[in-house]
C-alpha cells in the first residue's frame, strides 16, 4: 500500500497570485545574492494564470508549490517549478513535474523541455533523476 500525498495540484486561480508569489520568493531566497543575474521568478504571475499555464500545489489550504508551463505546437517548456522550503521532502517537486508531463500528454506534445541554472544543484539533481 502506498501513502497518498498530503497535498493536491490544481490549476492556479487569480486569487492565488500573492500566495504563489510568496512561495516562489521563498523557494529561490537561498540563491539571491549567491547567483549573479537571477531574474525575478515571480514576474507576470497574473498573466500566466490567466493564460491557464500555471498550477499550484496546495497543502492544508496553503500554496506550497507552483508549476509554470509554456506550450507551443511541438513541445512544452517547463518555465518554472518552485516548492516552498517549508514543504521540502514531500515529493512536491516530483509531483509538479509529473503534472507537467500529464499536461503534455493531454495536448499531444511529445516533448517537455527545461532549463535550469548550473549553480542550483538541487534542481539539476532532481531533473536528472526524473
Amino acid at each position: 500500500m502506498t501513502d497518498q500525498p498530503n497535498w493536491i495540484i490544481r490549476p492556479a486561480l487569480r486569487q492565488d497570485a500573492d500566495a504563489l508569489r510568496r512561495c516562489i520568493d521563498a523557494a529561490y531566497e537561498r540563491y539571491v545574492g549567491k547567483i549573479d543575474g537571477l531574474p525575478s521568478f515571480s514576474d507576470g504571475i497574473i498573466t500566466d494564470i490567466e493564460a491557464q499555464r500555471v498550477w499550484v500545489a496546495e497543502r492544508d489550504e496553503a500554496i506550497v508549490g507552483g508549476l509554470f508551463l509554456i506550450f507551443n505546437d511541438r513541445f512544452a517548456v517547463l518555465a518554472n517549478v518552485a516548492v516552498d522550503p517549508s514543504a521540502g521532502g514531500l515529493g512536491l517537486g516530483k509531483g509538479l513535474i509529473r503534472r507537467a508531463e500529464e499536461e503534455c500528454r493531454k495536448r499531444g506534445l511529445p516533448e517537455l523541455r527545461l532549463n535550469t541554472h548550473i549553480h542550483m544543484p538541487e534542481n539539476v539533481s532532481l531533473y536528472e533523476h526524473l
